[in-house]
């Protein structure tokens, strides 16, 4: 504890914190999350058709010459530690982003084709299907 004393207080400006209410912080950037959410999602992609052995870093290299990348995300299987077989960009702009889907879209990548548009939020990604919810109610009877 006598060691963290030492250091300067300006070091700790942007350490994020943890609290019950969320994070917080003095800088006016957050985790990537909120600051993707304040910029929108327009700078947020979503990459389809990926091998299975594409990795974050091959992907980080493939999208990195169309702009400042900002995460790199390929989505891994649990149980079999390869990938899922698509992942997300997230660049610093949406002009960016335009740039890599025109430019991405369609090409290939580790032998397969890939698909490149601007990620959907959460919500709107499955508003078309419904959800079961238990059993289907018995049929009524009409008179």
């Amino acid at each position: 504890m006598a060691a963290c004393k030492r250091i300067p207080k300006s070091i700790f400006s942007n350490i994020l914190l943890r609290s019950n209410t969320g994070y917080q912080s003095s800088s006016s950037f957050g985790p990537p999350s909120s600051l993707i959410s304040r910029r929108g999602i327009a700078s947020r992609l979503y990459i389809a058709g990926l091998s299975f052995y594409t990795t974050e870093k091959a992907l980080l290299d493939a999208f990195s010459q169309y702009g400042q990348v900002v995460e790199a995300n390929v989505l891994m299987d649990k149980v079999s530690s390869r990938s899922k077989g698509f992942g997300f960009i997230t660049y610093a702009s949406a002009d960016e982003a335009e740039k890599a889907i025109a430019e991405m879209d369609g090409k290939t990548l580790h032998g397969r084709i890939i698909s490149v548009e601007l990620a959907k939020p959460r919500t709107q990604r499955n508003s078309g299907v419904p959800i079961a919810r238990g059993p289907p109610e018995p049929p009524t009877k009409q008179q």
